[in-house]
């Protein structure tokens, strides 16, 4: 079954087709982790899908632009992902840091904004914080440069560690002028009013951007699903599309509830992204 039989909105078909109509205008924008990605206990050891670069060289000059936003450090992103001087992805952009750090195919260099206050201050006092909480055996702190990210997936109680941490780890972000940003078995700490809506609007506005298509599987995309929806009701043709497990696991509800689309996984995303080069080529 094909991309449009699988859509499940009025509002996904007409992105579709307004994106097959107009391609040249039309952007791309996908998440990393869980989308290109496969979600792993370790972040550092996460690579992206042996099908994800020979389906972007295919699609990316089809398309006006392909860009990668994430919460991971951009050229981390553009490392793990496989993009660095790969032919065919020239004009690809990873957008790091939720915007506040750009990795440019064509150049491989990076840009970013100054780190932002408060980081420095909550790395310093996380660790002890988590050994007064007993916080329990699994915990991992995975350090983003300009955010920290506290992962539970590796303990006994994912769910419950997240509930216990959730309140304290709030406390500290803000005593340094910082939110909490809760995912999948994940919570993180980062700089207030970043997030992937604002990256992406900005990114978009750059490029006098037509149809979008954004892929995502986690909280953190929410906020770029909203851009997409806010676009769409001024006539802009958009798709969202939510990266649901691969294993027994449900997807994310929140994104499943409003995306047009859910595929299973970075693999699933690897064959949406095949078939619409397959149909901008015809």
């Amino acid at each position: 079954m094909g991309i449009a039989e699988q859509i499940t909105s009025q509002a996904g078909r007409t992105g579709l087709a307004g994106l097959l109509a107009d391609p040249r205008s039309a952007v791309v924008g996908l998440d990393f982790d869980g989308t290109l990605a496969p979600i792993v206990a370790d972040p550092e050891q996460a690579r992206a899908h042996p099908g994800v670069v020979p389906a972007l060289t295919a699609l990316a000059p089809l398309v006006g632009s392909v860009v990668i936003v994430t919460g991971r450090p951009a050229a981390t992103a553009a490392a793990h992902g496989g993009f660095a001087a790969t032919p065919g992805l020239e004009h690809l952009t990873v957008l790091g840091h939720y915007g506040a750090e750009r990795w440019d195919a064509r150049t491989g260099a990076v840009t970013a904004a100054p780190p932002p206050p408060g980081v420095a201050a909550v790395r310093a006092e996380l660790p002890p914080l988590l050994d007064d909480l007993k916080a329990p055996a699994g915990i991992f702190v995975e350090d983003k440069e300009r955010a920290l990210a506290v992962h539970t997936r590796r303990t006994d109680d994912p769910d419950g560690t997240l509930a216990r941490l959730r309140a304290p780890l709030t406390d500290l972000a803000g005593r340094h002028g910082l939110v909490v940003e809760p995912g999948r078995m994940v919570l993180e700490l980062r700089p207030p009013g970043v997030d992937k809506g604002v990256a992406l609007r900005r990114f978009l506005a750059e490029r006098d951007a037509g149809p979008v298509l954004f892929a995502g599987d986690d909280l953190g995309d929410l906020a770029a699903y909203e851009e997409v929806a806010a676009r769409r009701k001024h006539g802009h043709p958009g798709l969202l599309v939510c990266s649901g497990p691969v294993t027994g696991e449900a997807p994310v509800r929140e994104l499943a509830d409003r995306a047009d689309l859910v595929v299973a996984g970075p693999a699933g995303v690897v064959d949406l992204l095949t078939e619409l080069s397959q149909l901008l080529g015809d």
